[in-house]
């Protein structure tokens, strides 16, 4: 079912390296008509290191692995582009809709069109309340499953990083910190909690993914945890009182499960007056070349 833009196809056939980029920061995560400049900018970004890039998304009940300009203003710019995640796709698909795709959905069709590297902005991960919801982000369960190097920020800290990367180690997933040890918080350089194992180049990347296909656990994924300099990140001290205000009014308006995080994500916007979307930009652009370099390793 699968409609795989011609360059990605032939790059692909031809052995070059490929990055897989999501959607749902396109329709959800940015405000319109930033967003369509934004991703733009992000497929730029995998140009830049030597990548070409493939923005997934559903168009029209079609599964699309990259994206042409008519096809990137659509899921940009039209109000019926639904967030669409793993379980969702047969759903929207055979209803002939169209669907921004999460990490989750994002990973499942990349890699069933053959492409290992993806770049995001941050993971989902375990909510904070889930002792008593059992909420817990699908993109776990995808990386649990699927061949697939995805190169991100760390989780959100809004959601519950120690117990995120308890889930990451018991489902086996391998975490590698990008030039640290310390696991990124999203927003900020270190998240104050440590990886066991660091990398330092694309090509030790490339050595990770090539050695796991060679000992037979390549049927799970990669996380390499890509934070941002401490130059660029939000000022800690004004994301730890957004993300403090921003629980206590959550729960003032009593918002739960899966609502919880885009009304964080929203509070922090509104409240540091754009400052984090700021810094969520220059953490997709990151990624974006960081994920076109180990690409091109890989290949």
């Amino acid at each position: 079912m699968l409609t795989v833009l011609p360059e990605v196809a032939d790059a692909l056939a031809s052995g070059a390296p490929v990055v897989a980029l999501e959607s749902t920061i396109i329709s959800h995560g940015l405000p319109r008509p930033e967003n369509l400049r934004v991703a733009r900018e992000i497929e730029q970004a995998v140009r830049r290191g030597g990548a070409v890039p493939a923005t997934i998304a559903l168009v029209e009940g079609r599964p699309h692995v990259g994206l042409d300009d008519a096809a990137l203003r659509h899921v940009a710019g039209s109000d019926d582009v639904v967030k669409v995640s793993t379980r969702d796709l047969a759903t929207v698909a055979a209803r002939g809709g169209s669907g921004a795709t999460t990490v989750a959905a994002t990973s499942h069709l990349a890699a069933l069109a053959g492409i290992r590297v993806f770049a995001t902005g941050g993971l989902g991960g375990v909510h904070r309340d889930a002792r008593a919801t059992w909420d817990e982000s699908a993109d776990l369960q995808a990386l649990a499953t699927t061949d697939i190097t995805v190169v991100c920020a760390g989780v959100k800290s809004i959601l519950d990083v120690p117990a995120t990367l308890e889930r990451l180690e018991t489902l086996g997933v391998t975490v590698l910190g990008y030039g640290t040890t310390a696991f990124p918080g999203f927003y900020l350089s270190d998240s104050g909690h440590s990886l066991d194992w660091r990398v330092d180049s694309p090509e030790e990347v490339a050595a990770v993914m090539a050695a796991r296909a060679g000992l037979g656990t390549d049927d799970r994924g990669i996380v390499v945890a890509n934070p941002l300099p401490p130059d660029e990140q939000l000022d800690p001290a004004l994301h730890d009182r957004l993300l403090h205000d921003g629980l206590a009014a959550a729960d003032a308006h009593q918002v739960r499960g899966k609502d919880v995080t885009p009304f964080l994500l929203e509070f922090f916007h509104r409240e540091s007056k754009g400052a984090s979307l700021e810094a969520n930009i220059r953490i997709v652009l990151h990624n974006a070349e960081l994920a076109a370099r180990i690409a091109a390793a890989a290949a």
